[in-house]
């Protein structure tokens, strides 16, 4: 299994937090860029998309609600 399957199934188990790192490379490996960061918000872009903002929990988690935002967004359910 590469690492990058390993991050997708760790997102898609849906955990109460994730880490930001696989959130990050799950979107770049989708075609976003992160375009900003202004606190504890990260925003990612994609041409033709509206903007992703993730906000993190002590700068390195991400909560589950926007795990779901994220597996709906790049429909990998």
């Amino acid at each position: 299994m590469t690492p990058r399957d390993r991050r997708l199934k760790r997102i898609l188990a849906q955990p109460p937090e994730a880490d930001f790192d696989d959130v990050w490379r799950i979107l770049e490996d989708h075609g976003w860029t992160l375009d900003r960061e202004k606190g504890s918000h990260a925003t990612f872009v994609k041409e033709g998309e509206n903007p992703f903002v993730v906000s993190r929990v002590r700068g390195r988690k991400v909560k589950r609600v926007y795990l779901k935002h994220l597996i709906e967004l790049l429909d990998l359910s």
